[in-house]
């Protein structure tokens, strides 16, 4: 396929998601569970698809979607996302004056079910992000830094919406929160350009909010 034809698929996804998903910040608030497993699928997902599956005429596997490398997966993203929990045990023991507190969310059925929320989450946005926008991206470029990079600033704009609408941050929170986002970007791209598995990703995800879930 044609390099120019990938870098505006590319485009185009990210224009829609942008625009529509921002709305749907700004316009509508429907329950997590509602939004992640519904909302979410239909908006991120569905779109992805059409573009690999019908409009370039592609497999899952162009996605990540794939049984391939799934050890090497794990283990990418179990060692990025470490170093995500010790910096998130830092902030903990700082921010409680110099004392762990690990009393958020110990509840059985409040932990499992944000647990499954944030595979939810991670799914639609990795196969999207990493798996569709990042390694079209790789292929008309044919420079996997520049990827990167470019993938990670469309990912951090992405999160602008929810920083201002829901989050609703002050100026150097949302700073802070976006670099945070940047960072995770790079993070995961470069996993996933390492297995070229969705799975790598979609663990570091998740092992990218969970610290500061149970550490806060």
């Amino acid at each position: 396929m044609k390099k120019e034809t990938l870098i505006k698929d590319a485009t185009i996804l990210f224009t829609f998601l942008f625009v529509a998903w921002g709305l749907y910040r700004l316009i509508i608030k429907l329950p997590d569970e509602v939004e992640e497993l519904l909302v979410k699928p239909v908006i991120w997902i569905l779109p992805t698809l059409y573009f690999a599956l019908v409009k370039e005429k592609d497999n899952l596997e162009s996605v990540g979607i794939t049984f391939k490398n799934l050890f090497p997966s794990v283990y990418f993203a179990i060692a990025l996302g470490s170093l995500f929990g010790v910096i998130a045990m830092i902030v903990n023991f700082v921010k409680y004056g110099g004392t762990f507190n690990f009393g958020a969310y110990l509840g059985q059925l409040p932990l499992l079910s944000s647990i499954g929320l944030s595979f939810a989450t991670a799914i639609s946005e990795e196969i999207t992000f990493r798996g569709f926008i990042f390694s079209r991206l790789e292929k008309a470029l044919e420079n996997e830094v520049t990827a990167i990079v470019i993938s990670s600033v469309a990912w951090t704009a992405i999160h602008v919406p929810i920083t201002i609408f829901v989050l609703k941050l002050a100026p150097s929170a949302a700073i802070i929160y976006l670099l945070l986002t940047f960072a995770y970007g790079i993070g995961a791209a470069f996993v996933y350009a390492r297995t070229r598995n969705i799975l790598s990703p979609i663990f570091l995800h998740v092992l990218w909010e969970w610290p500061i879930i149970l550490f806060r």
